[in-house]
């Protein structure tokens, strides 16, 4: 018989992380994108054989990088090419739709992952055109590069649960290769804790020429996109609306954020009447966040090459802020540091009608040593330690680590006033997000 802690509004200290961020190279970032624009377009439907342009000289040259950071980590990378035919309104006929995937095995609880990814291939006005230059510097060559870069660096360490690196294709043809990945994900039966999207990440002025290069975005939905009628109908009775798992993922990625670079939380799930790959994600019950500029510029994307007006068109790299990828980068590590560190959060009920308290329970979690209840007002926007009665700081429960255990906490609050949520802690204090007991709070899919 063992002890765990459960650790009741006792916040634990936020392990040090920094060591993988601080290898982040800002001259290695700017040459993928060099790379990248070099192949002229990577447009989906653009040629595949042809060994310098294209979309298929691009995933090659992808691969490589893979491959040779696998090389550099004694071969902790398994690289596969998740592929399948594809038509849709904007692929007319039948085209070969190829993702690019590094996979590093986590030590302890390999089927736990966290995937970093960006979509490689770009576009120009046309969507259909595949032939015209297309460099796609910031979109996406720029998420591109910080995922490559983002496996350099984490592959030198080791964690408990899996990483994935995925380069994706098709996203600007109707978000294809987050399809794929995300089925290749449910046919490998993956616990998906997190998914990191980048997506253009890598400027930092608009196109009214207002500059932050302070701060990134992070996108995340409210309610569930895999909700069914009757969870859907559970929340608007009882709340969960702002405490879906992605939302609870991004403001675990925001407490990770430095004075270098600030996480703006931006609570809808991508820019107005925008998308991107972490959407089949969300689709399928996946958590997962989309992190963009501060602010876009829209001359510079999704555009062709031509000088209007006296106003320069097009994707190009010269419009390009490498800092500031870096710094993105360097969060993004950051990220998928403290994540691949983490246990899973927890599944957590609550029992709070007609009382004057609040009982939480969950089965244990693989990993955790320690849980920390946190607890906020229905009106706040962040968990936070409540007003109020005064709560144990820790209570300890005797259980067989070996085998799973239901916990129990009763909290004197009234549940009618809070929201309530359960993180894991790891030992070396390695926290979980927070998984919020609500409906639909927890981070699998619904069933």
């Amino acid at each position: 018989m063992r002890y765990l802690l459960i650790a009741a509004l006792a916040a634990t200290s936020a392990p040090l992380l920094a060591e993988p961020a601080d290898d982040v190279s800002e001259q290695r970032l700017r040459a993928d994108v060099e790379a990248l624009v070099g192949f002229g377009t990577r447009h989906t439907l653009s040629v595949q054989d042809d060994p310098a342009r294209g979309i298929g000289a691009a995933r090659t040259w992808g691969e490589a990088q893979f491959r040779a950071a696998s090389a550099a980590c004694g071969g902790c990378l398994e690289i596969v090419l998740p592929e399948r035919m594809v038509t849709s309104d904007r692929i007319p006929v039948p085209t070969r739709l190829m993702n690019v995937v590094a996979i590093q095995r986590g030590t302890e609880r390999p089927n736990e992952v966290v995937i970093i990814q960006g979509h490689i291939d770009s576009r120009v006005t046309d969507p259909m055109n595949a032939t015209a230059d297309a460099p796609g510097a910031n979109d996406n060559a720029s998420g591109t590069a910080l995922t490559i870069e983002a496996a350099r660096v984490l592959s030198q360490h080791r964690y408990p649960t899996t990483i994935v690196y995925a380069l994706l294709s098709g996203e600007e043809q109707g978000l294809h290769g987050g399809e794929l990945l995300a089925d290749y994900a449910r046919l490998h039966g993956w616990t998906v804790k997190a998914v990191l999207n980048n997506d253009i990440v890598g400027g930092s002025c608009g196109s009214d020429r207002y500059c932050d290069d302070d701060h990134v975005r992070v996108f995340s939905e409210g309610p569930r996109a895999d909700a069914t009628e009757a969870l859907r109908a559970n929340v608007r009775r009882n709340g969960g609306e702002n405490d879906s798992p992605s939302r609870n993922l991004s403001r675990f990625v925001a407490g990770l954020d430095d004075e270098n670079l600030e996480v703006r939380q931006i609570w809808r799930t991508d820019r107005m009447g925008r998308g991107g790959d972490h959407i089949p994600f969300l689709d399928a019950g996946y958590p997962a966040i989309r992190f963009s500029v501060a602010v876009e510029d829209y001359e510079h994307q999704h555009q062709d090459l031509r000088v209007e007006s006296g106003v320069t068109y097009g994707d190009t790299i010269d419009e390009m802020d490498f800092p500031y990828l870096a710094k993105v980068t360097q969060l993004n590590v950051r990220a998928a540091e403290a994540l691949a560190s983490a246990p899973m959060p927890p599944e957590v009920q609550i029992e709070a009608a007609v009382r004057t308290d609040t009982v939480l329970s969950w089965d244990s979690v693989p990993g955790a040593y320690l849980y920390n209840i946190h607890v906020r007002r229905t009106d706040e926007a962040n968990w936070d330690r409540p007003t109020g009665p005064t709560m144990p700081a820790v209570m300890v429960f005797a259980i067989d680590f070996d085998q799973p255990q239901r916990l129990s906490v009763t909290v004197p609050l009234r549940g009618d006033d809070w929201l309530f949520g359960v993180s894991s802690v790891a030992p070396g204090d390695f926290e979980s997000p927070v998984a919020s007991a609500v409906p639909g709070g927890a981070f699998a899919p619904v069933d």
